[in-house]
């Protein structure tokens, strides 16, 4: 199951340098539902090396600031405390695969 990011978590998730996923999403968004499936999917098949998870655009303030957040979705890909990579869109599962193993 996919994770549930809030302000404080995902900065704390983050700082830790371990392999971070955050799908910044809403439920009113149709695009983030069609890519929610490969989310969770992937959060399952990753976990224990990556976590990934959502962060609601709708319930949340500072983290879509801080990294510039201005269509949904967007999935930021961290690793070692640093922003690694950027999606931006839907987008198919393998896609969302590959930028994943890219931070292994």
């Amino acid at each position: 199951m996919a994770y549930i990011f809030n302000d404080e978590n995902a900065k704390q998730a983050i700082e830790s340098g371990k392999p971070v996923v955050i799908d910044f999403w809403a439920e009113w968004c149709g695009p983030c539902r069609h890519i929610a499936p490969y989310v969770e999917e992937l959060a399952e098949e990753f976990e224990g090396r990556v976590l990934i998870g959502k962060y609601d655009v709708d319930e949340g303030d500072d983290l879509p600031v801080d990294y510039s957040i201005r269509s949904i979705p967007t999935l930021l890909f961290f690793k070692d405390g640093e922003l690694k990579n950027r999606h931006v869109g839907s987008a198919t599962k393998d896609d969302l695969k590959k930028k994943i193993e890219e931070l292994l």
